[in-house]
């Protein structure tokens, strides 16, 4: 089979040949027809001491299940999270990280959706927001921030707000349910809001916790960093909350799939849509990565090997 790879810090990325895996004790062995591309793994590739398998978001079908696997067989069409390869003709998922594509969705519409709208809704969740309150989404225009959007609207917000990098975004934040966007380079980011979900980090931190309303919540989800003064959130009385969807994911299962079927629901009654930017063939891992690198994705970026 086919099989993205780089072998040093940086890239660059190249694709080589590799045996089919076997599926382990509890796995599945997936034909991928999507792959989803994020910004942690981008991240990876660039800041990592050393080269990692470049896992992440699939889709596809069931071709072998390994021993103990109980839910899926076979020839049903699945998605989740692959820790191992996943750019890649086939790759390995773990039963507990899996759950069928229904009927009616493509598979880029699993890899579109699943991960980054599970990452979406977990900050949304964390960040508590009370029908008619004020939601302000960094990233608003990314495979994760353009759901967050939508579900912050269909949450019943009374007023939704997209920060981007580029004025051009704006339309595309709008169309999604945005009543407004605004640029981070603004001198102000207009009315504080109640929750803001920021997937950037770094430097945005401090305008952003300025945005916030007294009594009001960041959910930090970005692995970008950054760093705050206390001295700011004790004026307002303001809270920055930490949210990784893999302690979900491993500590509350059960959470994790409850939040997976509201996704599919809400996709189904078309309260969620994603969108993708582009697709890319398996060999073009390098444009797909440069997508995100550069800001220029309008939604999730996606591989079809």
């Amino acid at each position: 089979m086919r099989r993205v790879r780089y072998d040093r810090p940086g890239g660059p990325l190249f694709l080589e040949e590799a045996p089919v895996p076997d599926p382990g004790p509890g796995e599945l062995l997936v034909r991928c027809e999507a792959v989803g591309v994020t910004l942690p793994i981008v991240r990876k590739v660039t800041e990592a001491a050393d080269p990692v398998a470049l896992g992440g978001e699939i889709a596809g079908e069931v071709v072998a299940a390994g021993e103990g696997v109980t839910r899926f067989r076979p020839g049903e069409r699945v998605t989740g999270l692959c820790f191992g390869h996943g750019y890649a003709d086939f790759a390995v998922l773990h039963e507990a990280m899996t759950s069928l594509v229904p009927d009616g969705a493509s598979a880029v519409d699993a890899v579109a959706l699943v991960r980054s709208g599970l990452v979406a809704f977990g900050a949304l969740e964390a960040a508590r927001p009370v029908a008619g309150e004020a939601v302000l989404v960094t990233a608003a225009a990314s495979g994760v921030g353009h759901l967050a959007v939508q579900l912050a609207r269909a949450r019943d917000a009374g007023r939704v707000v997209g920060a981007v990098s580029d004025p051009a975004k704006a339309d595309f934040v709008r169309a999604l349910g945005a009543d407004d966007c605004i640029q981070y380079a603004d001198d102000s980011w207009g009315d504080p809001v109640d929750c803001i979900l920021d997937a950037v980090g770094g430097d945005l931190l401090a305008p952003a916790l300025a945005a916030l309303a007294p009594h009001g919540r960041l959910v930090a989800y970005s692995s970008g960093g950054g760093t705050i003064r206390a001295y700011d959130l004790l004026v307002g009385a303001k809270s920055v909350i930490g949210f990784q969807m893999a302690l979900i994911a491993r500590g509350r299962p059960e959470l994790y799939e409850q939040w997976r079927n509201e996704l599919w629901r809400l996709f189904t009654e078309g309260a969620v849509t994603p969108a993708v930017h582009a697709e890319f063939a398996l060999e073009d891992a390098a444009k797909a990565h440069e997508a995100i690198e550069t800001r220029a994705n309008l939604g999730k970026v996606v591989l079809r090997p």
